[in-house]
């Protein structure tokens, strides 16, 4: 066994989907898509981040959900992992909290070239849809990771976490 003086797996230049993946674990994460005029977005917990030489993110989507439809007519979206402070904001977008005037207008949102983004969120991802296929209630939805932000942990923002139907902070 070798013991290093720094974590072994840190690197100089370390993979930005690698990184974005280790914050996405049990995170709750917002998905929109669209432009100003045709915008839609969804609170999602049910994901994952596949590495590789096309990292992708694969998630579960609402078949119904307004933003499965937007993604698929744009191809594109947002993938941005909320922070403690955006509990109501994480409600708003699930669609159990009222959001007057749509879910939309509770938060700040840029425009990016993957459809509006949280201009809270820290992290983040632009993501193109790849492909599809129904699972149980859902519909699996693979995304090709292709622009990732990292935000600095330090920031004083805690992470939204969800488990067994509560959130908790990060």
């Amino acid at each position: 066994m070798t013991i290093h003086s720094t974590h072994p797996f840190a690197e100089a230049d370390p993979d930005p989907a690698r990184r974005f993946r280790g914050r996405a674990g049990g995170a709750v994460t917002l998905w929109t898509a669209g432009d100003v005029d045709d915008r839609a977005g969804l609170t999602v917990t049910s994901l994952m981040v596949a590495l590789g030489p096309e990292p992708a993110v694969l998630a579960l989507l609402d078949p119904d959900s307004d933003l499965l439809e937007v993604l698929r007519d744009t191809g594109r979206g947002v993938v941005q992992l909320l922070a403690w402070a955006d509990r109501q904001l994480a409600e708003a977008f699930a669609g159990t909290a009222p959001a007057p005037g749509g879910p939309f207008r509770q938060a700040e949102f840029a425009a990016t070239a993957y459809g509006p983004r949280l201009a809270t969120a820290r992290t983040w991802a632009g993501v193109r849809l790849r492909d599809e296929r129904p699972v149980g209630w859902s519909v699996e939805v693979t995304a090709a990771i292709e622009q990732v932000e990292i935000g600095d942990d330090e920031a004083g923002s805690e992470a939204l976490l969800h488990r067994r139907g509560r959130f908790h902070r990060g």
